[in-house]
């Protein structure tokens, strides 16, 4: 694993539920990629995670990957619930189904190829990739 590829994600959702975007901005040795897409009917949430899941995606090689995303929910699923919710067969602390569960299971099946590092950004704050990502999700919802 030797390169390193930092990727920022974010999602945008017209109505929530809604017609929603995905977009991420991936770094790596100099280079750049911007990815995007919507859906007619989603959730915020759902778009947020899309982004993640269609950078993770894209890469062809196991690598280092940082993901800045202002997505507590991203952030903290990913860091601190998946774990739990697979130990009690995709059920909540609640004993409740997992919301999203399809998408948390590609999320998980994607991060045991990659080393990745998940890392929260305060979105509209300013942050120049986390706004281009911004850009790119809000540019993908379907009209």
């Amino acid at each position: 694993m030797s390169k390193i590829i930092e990727i920022y994600t974010d999602g945008a959702c017209s109505g929530n539920p809604g017609a929603g975007g995905w977009g991420a901005l991936l770094h790596w040795n100099g280079h750049e990629k911007e990815l995007s897409g919507g859906e007619i009917e989603t959730t915020n949430n759902r778009m947020e995670m899309m982004a993640v899941i269609k950078a993770l995606e894209t890469l062809k090689k196991t690598s280092c990957v940082k993901i800045y995303t202002d997505s507590k929910y991203v952030l903290q699923g990913a860091t601190e619930w998946l774990e739990g919710w697979k130990a009690r067969g995709w059920k909540t602390a609640g004993k409740k189904p997992v919301k999203n569960q399809d998408l948390w299971q590609r999320i998980d099946s994607l991060v045991q190829i990659h080393d990745v590092k998940f890392y929260w950004v305060k979105g509209h704050n300013g942050h120049p990739e986390n706004e281009r990502a911004d850009a790119l999700a809000t540019g993908a919802i379907p009209k």
